[in-house]
């Protein structure tokens, strides 16, 4: 009897420690530009830490301008897609609320 108890409480232990559920597997849904917005602020915040390191005189002078034009022209892509993606959501929602549908 107690090692039936035994192995009930271990069968019960590992169920509940390793059953993950459906919601937290999955996670939230990311749209495309949630995560252009979370790559915009990655590489400002290397911009940042870059300006950072050239001025305490850790990152010689050529080595910064490559890095930062390599920085920048990211952020530029990342902006210019970010821009495209939000006028295209609000030609769509200007579509339908001509439509009469709600956004």
């Amino acid at each position: 009897m107690i090692l039936f108890a035994c192995v009930l409480v271990t069968a019960v232990a590992f169920l509940y420690v390793f059953n993950i559920s459906d919601a937290t597997a999955m996670g939230p849904e990311k749209t495309r530009l949630a995560y252009l917005h979370e790559q915009k602020d990655v590489v400002y915040e290397h911009l940042r830490d870059l300006n950072f390191e050239y001025k305490a005189g850790k990152v010689p002078d050529g080595d910064y301008q490559t890095m930062k034009n390599s920085l920048e022209e990211e952020a530029a892509s990342i902006l210019a897609e970010i821009a495209q993606l939000e006028s295209g959501l609000t030609q769509s929602k200007a579509v339908l609320q001509k439509k009469g549908q709600r956004v």
